[in-house]
């Protein structure tokens, strides 16, 4: 199989030189089946562990390799077993927040989580039924902005949605330059779209919540029943998760696609300059305010609270601005908390069965410094 077919490209092919070496070679990860890793390459579908360097140096989830990855792998001689050696940068990668450890509010240590990598596009699946939320598609917005791919906001089920040009001009409203598609999957119509996105070595994954017709939408586009599909949930018309694993599938168009688990808690792993893309026309407004760090509350001539009162800004779309914001603050600040545990994590695994202890450790080092 050749490597462009996968999306190789020539920054993945700089990265790999100081690889190159007898019985390595560059794969990339197409499904992950609890420690096997499965991987593609030119010498076609492997099962790959992770060598025991990564475990050692891995301090989260994210140092791990995840599907979409382009690793190195290591073959013993004669077709003996294979191993991942390393990861090559990430050109992107779709992440969340989740707590190790112990549960967030018992004071886990906070970590990134890595859905997704090195992906072109990032089609937000949103449905034209119950699901339909504008503050969802906001948060995700602001996750594939941070993850360095294209987002495309796909609106799925228009055979049952009444006010289908309504619903449209909600989501217009928000999207930022995100483009926007209306489609039926269960209808096959309005698909094409998505092909314009799925050429020859490019890279599309799909996220949303669990019901809106992702699975659906590739079958469609694979012209087979390949990923199961299952109804809402006729009491609360919640979806389930059908989808229970993450894999890299190649479409008739020559692309790849990813199909995901739904996302039924959406915690940010993203920075300011991504909300900001997410709210490009707030930021624009609070150019005009008269502080430069105008906090949009009780400061004068605030040109964001004037908007709002002339009509110009839509006044729950600030609340979920600031809401947002407020989120990525508290991020900020468990991050710092939990490079501070790693640390100290690591000094206690390099001074075990050792006569000193991380106390006096720290006590010889004050010393020292003085």
């Amino acid at each position: 199989m050749k490597l462009e077919k996968l999306g190789w490209n020539p920054i993945f092919k700089d990265h790999f030189t100081p690889y190159s070496q007898e019985n390595t070679f560059p794969a990339r990860v197409f499904s992950i089946q609890k420690e096997n890793y499965q991987v593609l390459s030119e010498h076609g579908e492997l099962t790959a562990s992770v060598a025991g360097k990564i475990h050692y140096a891995a301090q989260s989830k994210s140092d791990f390799p995840a599907v979409g990855d382009w690793v190195i792998v290591a073959q013993e001689p004669k077709g003996g077993s294979s191993s991942i050696v390393a990861i090559l940068p990430r050109q992107s990668y779709f992440s969340r927040k989740v707590a190790s450890g112990r549960k967030r509010r018992s004071g886990g240590i906070t970590e990134e989580q890595v859905i997704a990598a090195n992906m072109d596009t990032v089609f937000i699946v949103i449905g034209l039924d119950r699901d339909f939320n504008l503050r969802r598609i906001e948060r995700y917005l602001t996750l594939v902005y941070d993850s360095g791919a294209d987002p495309v906001i796909v609106l799925n089920k228009a055979d049952i949605c009444p006010d289908l040009e309504s619903k449209i001009a909600q989501v217009e409203a928000i999207a930022s330059a995100a483009p926007l598609h209306a489609l039926s999957a269960k209808e096959q119509t309005g698909l094409n779209a998505l092909l314009d996105y799925l050429s020859p070595g490019n890279t599309a994954a799909l996220v949303g919540s669990s019901g809106t017709g992702k699975s659906t939408i590739i079958n469609a586009l694979l012209g087979e029943e390949r990923q199961e599909v299952k109804s809402l949930s006729s009491s609360v018309g919640k979806g389930q998760h059908t989808t229970t694993k993450r894999e890299l599938i190649f479409v008739p168009s020559g692309g790849l696609i990813m199909d995901n688990p739904g996302l039924r808690e959406i915690q940010l792993w993203a920075d300011e300059e991504a909300l900001k893309e997410t709210f490009r026309e707030i930021e624009e407004i609070a150019q005009s305010c008269r502080f430069n760090d105008c906090r949009h509350d009780k400061e004068p001539q605030c040109a964001v609270k004037k908007a709002i009162e002339e009509g110009r800004l839509d006044e729950e779309r600030y609340r979920s601005y600031q809401k947002l914001k407020k989120e990525l603050w508290y991020l900020e600040e468990s991050k710092g908390k939990s490079s501070r545990q790693t640390e100290r994590a690591k000094w206690e695994r390099i001074l075990e069965g050792s006569d000193i202890s991380l106390k006096e450790m720290s006590r010889l080092s004050k010393t020292k410094r003085k």
